[in-house]
């Protein structure tokens, strides 16, 4: 029997109460379930995704143009329209690696690691350490991060919340839990001023390096329109200790995987 004309619902088998039934009330369901074709495909890739009043577009341009105001409806439950955090998080994610790849031709971090390894290698010439080895270790570490760059970034989402949640205290009585979410929307952030310094690679020179910049003016900016009442200038400065702190630890965070990379590597 065509699935469009099934009696019951296709997850628990209650029955559909008429024709103008559109969910089902025992598990919400959709019903009657419609059959993946193309109009379906179509239908899903409008409403998920282009609908200007729901989906991805209309979350980022939310989380663009009135940032704090988004986050604040997320924590306190209006969250009908939005996209949730972490699946935006993946796709700007993704956006940033085929941009990297494609329109300037190298991995998310090259940049960023060959000036490590540069560095490194100074470091590494009046000391012990090879500055070859050293230099092959950060490049080991790009490889990775290029690699897996979603993983680290989830990896950091918690180091992150953690620094957030550190240098605020009880403000606004939001829980770690809470900050997880809205460091996720940060992030996001981050990755949209990326993609579109990508875009634009030909006349902005390293553009992770302005993206990173830009987010961190935009995160003062968000936190303080999110932080509604709350005296401006303590929000500001407790919004820059938060990404003080998240700096400290994302440098020490790639500092450790690349000791643990110069080590196996001399062994």
């Amino acid at each position: 029997m065509n699935i469009t004309e099934a009696a019951s619902c296709a997850s628990c088998d209650r029955a559909i109460d008429g024709a103008m039934q559109k969910f089902c009330p025992s598990c919400g369901q959709p019903t009657p379930a419609h059959r993946i074709d193309w109009h379906f495909l179509g239908h899903e890739l409008e409403h998920s995704v282009l609908h200007m009043d729901r989906g991805i577009f209309y979350s980022l341009k939310e989380l663009m143009l009135r940032p704090g105001h988004l986050m604040r409806d997320y924590i306190q439950g209006r969250r009908g329209h939005q996209v949730k955090p972490l699946l935006m998080l993946m796709i700007m994610s993704a956006v940033v690696v085929v941009l990297s790849k494609y329109l300037a031709g190298q991995g998310v971090l090259d940049s960023a690691v060959f000036a490590g390894a540069s560095t490194g290698s100074q470091a590494g010439a009046g000391t012990a350490l090879d500055p070859a080895q050293v230099a092959k270790a950060s490049k080991l570490a790009a490889d990775l991060m290029n690699q897996y760059f979603t993983a680290f970034t989830l990896l950091l989402l918690p180091l992150e919340a953690l620094a957030f949640r550190l240098a605020f205290g009880r403000t606004g009585k939001l829980n770690y839990p809470e900050w997880l979410v809205i460091t996720t929307l940060l992030t996001v952030q981050t990755f949209v001023f990326w993609a579109v310094l990508l875009v634009l690679h030909r006349w902005v020179p390293q553009p992770s390096n302005w993206a990173v910049l830009l987010s961190m003016v935009y995160a003062v900016f968000s936190l303080v329109q999110f932080f509604q009442g709350y005296p401006r200038w303590k929000a500001v400065l407790r919004t820059l200790l938060g990404l003080g702190l998240f700096g400290i630890v994302s440098i020490a965070v790639g500092q450790v995987l690349a000791l643990v990379l110069l080590v196996l590597s001399m062994r």
